[in-house]
């Protein structure tokens, strides 16, 4: 097959545009196309007549023509051998070990180790701290409507892990030579996802309905032999020699423990494990502070957006809600920029633990919610929080404890209009916006809620992104705090045999470890802890 790249064609383009535009792009009759599929498709908005961009992969009507064509393109970087895409797996096991492999959550990571494991024949045990993910939706409510925390069962933990309650996107920036985030997707879709998430250049699910997927995905894991463990907390992990031998569990249903043997386990534990890091660190696992980010959500009608970002192409049901991506660096040599953008979307209560506020953002897959938000955040390094591997664990506490005083320690968060922001005073009243957080948001002047340092960079940011999208700079758009859990404040350092570096049959993986930062790379780095780990125990058992 042919791949052609760089088919662009008018927004409203007939059915049959994007065959004749191929057939004529070859220099081929229309007889001599046999098929093609759209691998991609995207906009180009640059200009003033707004295009659609695809992919796409052509089959002729005989390899020895596609081989003719190949070699008369061979300079064109828009006319290139289609790849394969297949995924293999790497073993295929006739009997399950006796001492099965067990994953520590059960997010996008977690997911899909435990799905290869299982295709492969391994078998293997989820420990998920949490719950199943229609119970954990309604601990979640709980929080939102009534401003009652579940710990263990909340945004940040049970079945789907954060993912689940943000805006579902499947995109990233990693570098997949292997074509494992087609696998990801793949399974998306076989579990239910719609097709499009196949074809379109950023695909998202949305939680709704990523919550069916999550479940399918859990029910094919039970039928290759897998096993899920619900409310199932792991207290303490045993090391012998260098080795990783087993497990104290926690049952979250009566409290009672129990031991379980494990001599392969994969640490897909999320960004806010915060209890789970500290059981490493007094094991002696090897771990390291890292950069992370700190800031605000921010909230403007999706109307806005959609003109700055479209123009007269707004509201056009093939673009959807726009988006945006915004970087901006300031003066004191902080970078700041937006973060998670979620169009049409909501901004929610994420904390995980009692007495703090912490926000993010989520979207449905519709996005046609009233407003557009995003975080705004600065870049800290563990220069800024000197201490030790959970240094940082303890600077997001703190911000994240003042943030739930300075929203009136009832969870609702402290919020403020940019206008106000930046001028440096209270907000006492909202303008053309109204903020969607739930509890409420509690009007204040977020001054107190950053370092200094990086309420300087924002305030600097916001007028300098509102020259990149009219209007960003909004008087009334709304800003709501603080956003804490961008990325994991620690990494746990794995070898190019990915166990940890000082306790073998440890695979720190996703995004709690470092290795990925959102649905699709911590998808794929579970298939690559997967794989890793079944060489290793191959290798033992040869």
């Amino acid at each position: 097959m042919i791949r052609l790249s760089e088919l662009k064609l008018p927004l409203d383009h007939p059915e049959d545009a994007l065959p004749a535009l191929i057939v004529k792009t070859l220099g081929i009759a229309p007889t001599d196309l046999h098929t093609f599929t759209v691998y991609k498709r995207s906009y180009d908005a640059r200009k003033q007549k707004l295009m659609l961009v695809y992919i796409a992969d052509v089959a002729l009507a005989s390899a020895q023509l596609e081989a003719r064509l190949l070699k008369k393109f061979s300079t064109n970087p828009h006319i290139r051998p289609a790849p394969d895409m297949a995924y293999r797996l790497v073993t295929q096991l006739a009997t399950a070990p006796e001492v099965r492999p067990v994953v520590i959550g059960f997010g996008p990571c977690g997911i899909f180790a435990a799905l290869v494991l299982a295709q492969m024949g391994f078998k293997p045990i989820v420990l998920e701290r949490g719950k199943p993910v229609r119970e954990r939706t309604k601990d979640t409510w709980g929080l939102w409507r009534k401003k009652v925390l579940n710990p263990e069962s909340n945004v940040q933990f049970g079945e789907g892990g954060a993912g689940t309650f943000s805006d579902g996107k499947l995109y990233s920036q990693i570098k997949d030579p292997r074509f494992l985030g087609r696998k990801v997707m793949t399974e998306f879709v076989k579990a239910g996802a719609p097709e499009e998430i196949l074809l379109v250049s950023k695909p998202h699910i949305g939680t709704f309905r990523l919550v069916k997927v999550v479940e399918n995905m859990r029910e094919q894991i039970i039928a290759m032999g897998g096993e899920i463990r619900f409310q199932q907390r792991v207290t303490d992990f045993h090391i012998e020699d260098g080795h990783i031998r087993g497990l104290t569990v926690q049952n979250q249903q009566d409290g009672s423990s129990y031991e379980l043997r494990a001599d392969h386990v994969v640490l897909a534990l999320g960004h806010s494990s915060r209890d789970t890091f500290a059981i490493l660190h007094q094991r002696g696992v090897r771990m390291d502070a890292k950069p992370f980010s700190v800031g605000f959500r921010i909230e403007h009608p999706q109307s806005l957006i959609d003109r700055a970002r479209l123009g007269q192409h707004a509201g056009h049901p093939l673009l959807g809600a726009a988006d945006y991506k915004l970087v901006h660096h300031a003066s004191n040599g902080r970078s700041v920029y937006s973060f998670c953008m979620c169009p049409g979307g909501t901004v929610v209560a994420a904390t995980s633990e009692t007495n703090r506020v912490v926000t993010n953002g989520m979207s449905q897959y519709s996005r046609n919610e009233r407003n557009a938000n995003a975080g705004i955040v600065v870049g800290i390094s563990p220069a800024d929080y000197p201490g030790g591997p959970l240094a940082g664990v303890d600077f997001q506490r703190r911000l994240e404890s003042n943030a739930f005083v300075m929203g009136g320690s009832n969870y609702e968060a402290p919020g403020q209009l940019v206008g106000d922001f930046i001028a440096g005073r209270a907000s006492t009243e909202f303008g053309s916006v109204i903020p969607s957080y739930k509890p409420g948001v509690h009007l204040t002047d977020l001054a107190d809620a950053l370092p200094e340092y990086a309420i300087t960079a924002m305030r600097e940011a916001l007028p300098a992104f509102g020259k990149k999208i009219k209007g960003f700079d909004l008087r009334d758009a709304v800003l709501t705090g603080v956003e804490t859990r961008t990325s994991s404040p620690v990494r746990i350092p794995r070898g190019e045999d990915y166990q940890s570096l000082n306790v073998k049959g440890l695979y720190p993986a996703g995004e709690g470890a470092s290795y990925a930062g959102g649905i699709l790379s911590a998808g794929v780095d579970g298939i690559e802890v997967a794989e890793a780990l079944a060489r290793n125990f191959s290798l033992q058992t040869a």
